[in-house]
Parts: structure tokens; C-alpha cells; sequence
């Protein structure tokens, strides 16, 4: 159960990680967009959660492989832009949200299923 303080932190940091993911989806994935659908925040403040959405998802273990590379500069422009919110920086741990593929795959498997038993 997640507390109010974290959920409010997790909220701040999922918005500010967004803005820092279109800057790079633009200029290193042109035509990648990179969505930050869902962010983690341990009790402790310490470590933080935060599940990307990749479209198209081909691209997907391209931005994976970016994010863990470049890590710590993502780390650092997410202090400057929450360094009067907060006094420590969590470590930030990506993850895949593979929702989106998910709901296409289900998608693709009705349209094909051909005949709709609910009409």
C-alpha cells in the first residue's frame, strides 16, 4: 500500500521524467514515442520504479538498452529539474510496460477470430 507522500512524489517524478523522455525521443528516436506510463516509489524514497511504453514497439529493447546506458545522465536531469521538491534523488530502475502490445496482440486475435459470438 502505497502512502500519500509517495504517491505524490512518484506523480512529480512521472511527469518530470516525461518531459525529459520527449526531449530525448526527439532528438535520439525521431519518430519513437517514448510514454513513462507508471512510476514506483519504494517507502523509503530511495529507489524508484519507472515503466516505459515504447511505440512502435520494435524500438522498444533499442530505448531499454539507451536508458540503461545513460542512466546516470538521465538521473541528473531529473535532479535539476526536482531539486526543490526533493532532497534525494532516487535510483531510477526502468522497466518495459508491455501493455500496449498486449492490448494490440488482443486485438489482432479477435479481428481475426472471425465471427463475433456476441452479435
Amino acid at each position: 500500500m502505497e502512502s500519500t507522500r509517495q504517491k505524490k512524489i512518484a506523480s512529480l517524478l512521472q511527469r518530470d521524467l516525461a518531459e525529459i523522455f520527449r526531449g530525448t525521443a526527439a532528438s535520439d528516436f525521431p519518430g519513437t514515442l517514448i510514454t513513462v506510463s507508471k512510476v514506483r516509489v519504494s517507502p523509503d524514497l530511495g529507489l524508484c520504479r519507472v515503466y516505459l511504453s515504447v511505440f512502435p514497439t520494435d524500438r522498444s529493447e533499442l530505448v531499454m538498452a539507451f536508458c540503461e546506458e545513460h542512466a546516470p545522465k538521465l538521473r541528473a536531469a531529473l535532479a535539476q529539474k526536482v531539486r526543490n521538491q526533493l532532497r534525494i534523488i532516487p535510483a531510477l530502475h526502468y522497466h518495459l510496460d508491455d501493455s500496449m502490445e498486449y492490448e494490440a496482440n488482443i486485438d489482432r486475435l479477435l479481428r481475426e477470430g472471425g465471427e463475433n459470438p456476441f452479435k
